[in-house]
């Protein structure tokens, strides 16, 4: 390990993510034989495969997925030193890795446009996972930030709220309980669920709520994206609990419905959040800052918000 190069780590993380070597090499201005030797030369420092072709589909083997994480951190850490170094020169720019859930990215763009108008030297890199996925990202520090609905436990983070953020059940127009005006959680004991993987926070926001009222659906299906479940419940197949930030577009064009349901929409609230002891860069520092005072003005002006529906 002592003879690899940060050249060969930053190559080798470009390919890991892409898990595509021509599309690494145009990712970091190089010819794809070029980023084949460097893996090579990597592989042989290391003594393991770190790439294994199954089909037409690369993967990470064993080996692979443990280098990332580690050249994650290196890489962050050389970045984070780079940019100290800049600040003390009074230099501007830098870089801001922002991890979202994957609820959070109908708004998230827009927010980051809006930064950049200000901070148009700011390089940006955004990345989109479920709950899980960021808070791994959090803990193991490759991101400056992560915008998400609830800080995760047993990490030290602070987290700042900067928006609300409304879920509540949503159906299809021609549904049954679509035109009452007001509907009990235990009437749709009966309906098909759809729901999100484990994993994710929309899943876990709906479980606390279940659980809270003691509600247990019929059935439940599960789904991995909030797309797949606004197209399912458009086609009739069952009944969501979701973000409204996630349907904004739907409702305003009556293809979907919220249902009136007692108790909802069930209000929470987005947060910026990092690690405790994590020294943001200016820029990071900057976009917090920027979302704290302007994000909650924006997200209603992307998204809506759950104004005028029934609260109890």
């Amino acid at each position: 390990m002592r003879h690899l190069t940060l050249r060969q780590l930053r190559i080798f993380e470009a390919a890991a993510r892409q898990l595509h070597f021509g599309r690494a090499a145009r990712e970091m201005n190089l010819t794809q034989p070029a980023v084949s030797i460097q893996l090579k030369q990597l592989e042989e420092h290391i003594g393991l495969p770190l790439f294994e072709q199954m089909g037409r589909r690369m993967h990470l083997t064993r080996a692979g997925e443990e280098l990332l994480r580690h050249s994650r951190i290196v890489l962050q850490q050389l970045r984070e030193a780079e940019e100290a170094i800049n600040a003390l020169k009074g230099a501007g720019g830098g870089e801001l890795h922002i991890a979202v859930t994957s609820t959070a990215k109908y708004f998230a763009p827009k927010l980051l446009a809006e930064f950049r108008r200000t901070h148009p030297e700011v390089k940006v890199r955004l990345t989109v996972s479920n709950r899980e996925a960021v808070v791994r990202q959090l803990a193991d520090n490759t991101v400056d930030l992560v915008v998400m609905g609830r800080a995760p436990r047993g990490l030290d983070t602070v987290a700042a709220s900067f928006a609300e953020h409304p879920l509540a059940i949503i159906a299809a127009p021609e549904h049954p309980l679509a035109r009452r005006r007001r509907v009990a959680l235990a009437h749709l004991a009966m309906e098909t669920f759809l729901i999100r993987e484990r994993g994710s926070g929309t899943r876990s926001a709906m479980e606390r709520v279940f659980a809270a009222h003691g509600f247990h659906p019929a059935e439940t299906i599960e789904m991995s994206s909030n797309e797949t479940i606004k197209q399912a419940v458009m086609a009739g197949m069952g009944v969501s609990f979701l973000s409204l930030h996630t349907v904004g577009l739907e409702l305003a064009a009556r293809r979907l419905v919220v249902l009136r349901v007692a108790g909802t929409p069930v209000m929470r609230e987005w947060f910026v959040i990092h690690r405790e002891r994590k020294r943001l860069s200016a820029a990071a520092a900057a976009f917090k800052e920027f979302l704290t005072r302007r994000g909650a003005a924006l997200v209603e002006r992307v998204v809506g918000s759950g104004e005028g529906l029934p609260l109890d």
